[in-house]
């Protein structure tokens, strides 16, 4: 299956052990992640360079033809917010996972949509029964 990861780039890297626990568990799954990339540390010099138009047509594109989209949201962010609404828009499952006790926007928290899970992990390490949980849901 095809997901497209989304988290903070530019708005912070504070939760990049999580992005990578993602994407770790997403591909040795066997899945494709067009933005595994996302997770690496190196990766706001790599998207510095990228125009923005490039990034909206490339990112859109993802969503697009992807099967579902897994969302890091401890850190706010207008992108990730964008690429979750776009997501829904498509009817796509969206999983948003964020740490426990941090503030997360009501936009996201009070959206009523079933496409849409909300998850809250304490460590990292807990991401991987929540992410095995969302994809057994949305492949049955």
């Amino acid at each position: 299956m095809e997901i497209y990861f989304a988290c903070s780039i530019t708005g912070g890297r504070q939760d990049e052990i999580a992005y990578q626990a993602i994407v770790h568990t997403l591909t040795s799954a066997g899945h494709i992640v067009p933005t595994a990339n996302l997770a690496l540390p190196g990766v706001i010099q790599q998207e510095a360079i990228i125009a923005p138009q490039e990034v909206y047509t490339r990112d859109t594109n993802w969503i697009y033809s992807c099967q579902a989209l897994v969302a890091e949201v401890s850190t706010p962010s207008h992108g990730v917010g964008y690429e979750i609404a776009y997501a829904l828009h498509l009817g796509k499952p969206v999983l948003c996972c964020y740490r426990q006790g941090v503030r997360v926007s009501k936009m996201i928290l009070g959206n009523p949509n079933p496409n849409l899970r909300l998850r809250t992990y304490q460590d990292p390490a807990d991401l991987f029964q929540i992410l095995d949980k969302f994809l057994a849901e949305i492949v049955s």
